[in-house]
């Protein structure tokens, strides 16, 4: 009896031994198909958003991950950081940019960080002209029969551009510092050149003439008694 209550013992010791180890097995074999298909703990990614066109940080953009439907806003100068998983999709959207994508990797870290860069998202809107007629036939009879008020302004510019105003002005206008000086230097060197000879009378010098007719009108050219 004593004999095969013993080999009863070492049957029941050698089955919880298989067991046990059957349950290591089966534990590590399914902690390694766990790991192969993407460690499920929390990850912290981290990172900056930046302009693509001048490297400054961008604040308030909007970081939403689609899965979990949670998200957050970067600060001031672009930083941000938010909890994730292996494969969470993280979208970037901001006004006056295009939406970025990104899908978290499978690492063995427990944080990452990151630098986003926005590219400028220019949208060009079609030209819009706008009337006041419905038709151009009808704006242009408007504006044909458009009649200005006629201000006192308007008179005075109207008169002072009259062209024989304009031809008066120009005949009583007096010499320029050129012109001015272009007659000093003729009569100094007309002076030059007769300063040994007699004085001459140019027929072609208006200046004679003006003076001739000055002596005429006084009575200069009468015979004295």
């Amino acid at each position: 009896m004593l004999k095969v209550s013993l080999n009863k013992i070492k049957s029941i010791k050698k089955h919880l031994l298989l067991a046990f180890f059957a349950f290591v097995v089966s534990f590590y074999s399914n902690q390694s198909e766990i790991f192969a298909q993407g460690d499920p703990a929390v990850i912290q990614m981290s990172g900056i958003i930046v302009d693509g066109d001048s490297s400054y940080g961008v604040p308030g953009v909007h970081i939403f991950i689609m899965r979990a439907g949670l998200g957050t806003v970067s600060n001031p100068v672009g930083y941000f950081s938010l909890p994730t998983m292996v494969g969470d999709t993280v979208i970037f959207s901001a006004v006056g940019y295009e939406n970025q994508r990104l899908i978290v990797p499978d690492i063995r870290d427990r944080g990452f960080t990151v630098l986003i860069d926005l590219q400028t998202d220019t949208t060009f809107l079609p030209i819009i002209e706008v009337f006041p007629y419905p038709t151009e036939e009808l704006f242009k009879e408007a504006f044909l029969a458009l009649e200005l008020p006629v201000d006192e302004r308007q008179k005075n510019m109207e008169k002072n551009l009259n062209q024989q105003v304009l031809n008066r002005m120009a005949a009583s206008m007096g010499m320029d510092g050129g012109s001015n000086h272009r007659y000093y230097m003729d009569q100094h060197a007309t002076g030059i050149t007769n300063q040994f000879f007699a004085p001459s009378f140019s027929i072609l010098n208006p200046f004679a003439w003006g003076k001739f007719i000055e002596s005429v009108k006084r009575g200069d050219l009468k015979k004295k008694d």
